[in-house]
């Protein structure tokens, strides 16, 4: 093997790294041990919605490098979707501080740093915190995905799905939980003995077990998350009056204590905007760009459906202008078929102290084009603030891979006040759209009055007859289509919502096409915008 000089290194990579169009500037290369400011290492805007891995071990940079990207979406003018799991992005609110070390830092690889603050807003999944409610229905999020909320197993999965196609049937409304609770209680009730039957394949213990999951989640306090006035999606791709993209943060102060909840919402967002989101091919740059962070909740004991849902949404939501950037430890994280459609990568620091550890490295070199590093050697000395890096150029091949000490962010690396965050939460023009829950009639009161009418009416425990979809969740905007593909792919979707759905599928007809993503969740059309 021929060993290459450091000038030879140097003109591969700024070779490598000229593009045509503008960029997200990620910072300077390290050859033979030294950064070369001259050596620009950058990632083309036109191809975000490629997708991307942000990986590393904990402590090397991660959050930084998602802070610092950010900020250049925005400024290039591209809403930014941003999970706040330590609380940290919350600065970028906030104009940073110079100092004499952020100096040499800049200095050293070419950067020209200026403190800005930039727009940004806060939320907070039902209110749960500093930021502007979040929320969603029942009936929008789902049996899939609220199954893995619950961590029910295959069969339960699909006796959920089941469920929720009766509850459709019978315009009973599911807002929130107990309007679940209250379906799967009169279907497991002397009164409703005879509709159980007739779906078939849910079984009265089944039922049992799913209610008594459901109580559960009740009991945690998980009841907040879901209601109504629900969360248009459509606001995470909103840009400030001077033209700079909002970047939107969403607070997750308790992921430890829910992952699956908080792991499964951020899912639900992606999906939701599939469905609203027109074909628009490539772009020169991106409607929108959505960080997920600690991506390996998503899939770590995820049912096989729900795996299916999230390499179709990743595959098909980059035609609707959008990048999505999953944030984790190794890519080993995430499963083969989604990380082969992550074109661009940028891998911090790993650690090696196990054997687990030893095998995780190599799978991660493995990932990487054949470079001129010794990537097993730079990947366990890489300082903090430092990555590996390729990406996908404009032509759509792999850029060299190149060992890159990253900018440095120019709001402040760290969290805002909490008078800065309240103040930009008071000021948002989504409080007063968002910010008080309601309460409409729905499944819950439906039944419940069901049961207390009297005895020369419908009988106890009766399912009213049919009526027309309540106000509140019919789509009073003007429906966002996608292509009819129709009929076509009702098989193809068969093996992700299961048997007892398919011919309802079949049924949608050309509805279907603009419902793709949320036919694949397993979820309704009627919906409030």
């Amino acid at each position: 093997m021929v060993t290459k000089s450091t000038a030879e290194k140097l003109s591969t990579i700024a070779a490598g790294y000229t593009f045509a169009g503008p960029t997200i500037a990620l910072g300077a290369a390290k050859v033979d041990d030294e950064v070369h400011k001259e050596a620009q290492v950058s990632l083309p805007l036109s191809m975000m919605n490629r997708h991307g891995l942000v990986a590393g071990a904990t402590g090397t940079g991660k959050t930084v490098t998602l802070h610092m990207m950010a900020e250049q979406l925005s400024t290039a003018g591209v809403p930014v979707f941003m999970a706040d799991i330590k609380g940290d992005l919350s600065g970028l609110a906030t104009a940073g501080a110079a100092s004499d070390k952020l100096t040499t830092r800049t200095q050293s690889i070419g950067q020209d740093w200026a403190a800005k603050s930039f727009p940004t807003e806060f939320l907070a999944l039902g209110g749960d915190g500093n930021g502007v409610p979040v929320r969603a229905s029942i009936t929008s999020f789902g049996p899939i995905l609220l199954s893995r909320v619950m961590d029910l197993n295959e069969t339960q999965e699909s006796s959920l799905q089941l469920i929720f196609h009766f509850a459709d049937q019978n315009n009973l409304e599911l807002i929130d939980l107990k309007d679940l609770r209250a379906v799967i209680s009169h279907l497991t009730s002397d009164e409703g003995k005879a509709q159980l039957e007739e779906l078939g394949g849910l079984s009265k213990a089944t039922a049992g077990v799913i209610l008594r999951e459901l109580i559960g989640l009740d009991a945690q306090g998980m009841n907040k998350f879901f209601g109504v006035p629900e969360f248009d999606t459509g606001e995470l791709l909103r840009t400030a009056p001077d033209g700079r993209g909002v970047i939107t943060c969403l607070e997750l102060p308790s992921v430890q204590d829910k992952p699956l909840l908080f792991s499964t919402f951020l899912m639900w967002m992606l999906a939701d905007l599939f469905r609203d989101l027109p074909e628009v091919g490539d772009l020169e740059k991106p409607k929108l760009i959505f960080f997920l962070d600690e991506a390996h909740l998503l899939f770590n004991g995820a049912s096989k459906a729900f795996l299916n849902a999230i390499t179709q949404t990743v595959r098909l939501i980059r035609s609707k202008g959008v990048g999505i950037f999953f944030v984790t430890q190794t890519p080993k994280d995430v499963p083969g078929e989604v990380l082969a459609q992550l074109a661009n990568r940028v891998q911090h620091a790993l650690r090696a102290f196990t054997p687990d550890d030893a095998k995780a490295l190599k799978a991660t070199v493995s990932t990487f084009p054949v470079s001129d590093y010794d990537l097993e050697k730079v990947l366990t000395s890489a300082g903090i603030g430092e990555a590996v890096v390729t990406v996908m150029n404009e032509n759509g091949a792999p850029t060299p891979v190149a060992l890159t000490r990253t900018r440095a962010p120019e709001s402040i690396m760290g969290p805002s006040t909490e008078d800065v965050v309240k103040a930009t939460v008071g000021a948002s023009t989504l409080l007063g759209k968002y910010g008080t829950e309601q309460d409409p009639v729905s499944a819950f009161e439906k039944l419940s009055n069901a049961a207390a009418a009297p005895s020369t009416g419908p009988s106890v425990g009766t399912v009213p007859p049919p009526l027309p979809p309540a106000p509140l969740l019919v789509n009073s905007a003007p429906e966002r289509q996608g292509p009819n593909v129709g009929a076509e792919i009702a098989g193809a979707l068969g093996g992700v919502i299961g048997g007892g759905l398919k011919s309802m599928v079949r049924s949608m007809g050309s509805q279907l096409g603009r419902n793709l993503m949320r036919d694949i969740f397993g979820t309704t059309t009627r919906r409030r915008r």
